[in-house]
C-alpha cells in the first residue's frame, strides 16, 4: 500500500484547513466589496459650490450604500435637464424619518446640495423640501445636516 503525503494527509486534516482558510478569504473579499465602493463626500463632491434646483422627481433609487433620486429641472433657457441626487443610506433616512413613500415620482421638490466635482449633473442632497407643503427634510447627507 502506498501512502500519499500532501494535502490528503490522514482523516484529511491539512485539506479542511486549506478550504476552511479558502472559504473564510473568500468572505472577507466579499464582504469588503461595499466598502470598497464607498465614498467620502469629498472624493465626488465640492461643498465650496452649493446648489439650490426645483424640479420634478423622475425616479428613486431607495438601495444601499446611498439613495438617489432624480429630477427633471428647468434651466434659464428653458430646457429640460434630468440631474442626479445623492442622498445618505436608507438606514440613515429612515433614522431621520423618511419612508420609501415620503418622496413620490412626480413630487415637485427643491434641493439644497453641492455640485459633483467632475462637472456632471450630480448633487449630493444635503436638504429637501417639499413643494407642495413647504415640509424641510435632512438628506442624511455624508456632508453632514442642516435642516432650518
Amino acid at each position: 500500500m502506498i501512502r500519499t503525503v500532501g494535502p490528503t494527509l490522514i482523516n484529511g486534516g491539512t485539506m479542511r484547513r486549506v478550504i476552511g482558510c479558502l472559504i473564510l478569504l473568500s468572505c472577507l473579499i466579499v464582504s469588503a466589496a461595499p466598502l470598497m465602493a464607498h465614498h467620502a463626500f469629498a472624493t465626488e463632491f465640492d461643498a465650496k459650490k452649493p446648489v439650490t434646483m426645483k424640479g420634478t422627481v423622475t425616479k428613486i433609487d431607495w438601495t444601499n450604500p446611498h439613495v438617489w433620486f432624480y429630477l427633471n429641472v428647468k434651466t434659464e433657457s428653458g430646457a429640460i435637464e434630468n440631474w442626479g441626487f445623492e442622498m445618505g443610506g436608507p438606514n440613515a433616512l429612515r433614522n431621520q424619518g423618511w419612508t420609501r413613500e415620503t418622496m413620490k415620482i412626480g413630487d415637485e421638490v427643491i434641493v439644497d446640495g453641492s455640485l459633483a466635482k467632475n462637472g456632471s449633473k450630480n448633487v449630493n442632497a444635503k436638504s429637501l423640501t417639499m413643494a407642495s407643503t413647504g415640509k424641510k427634510l435632512g438628506a442624511a447627507s455624508s456632508q453632514g445636516n442642516i435642516v432650518d
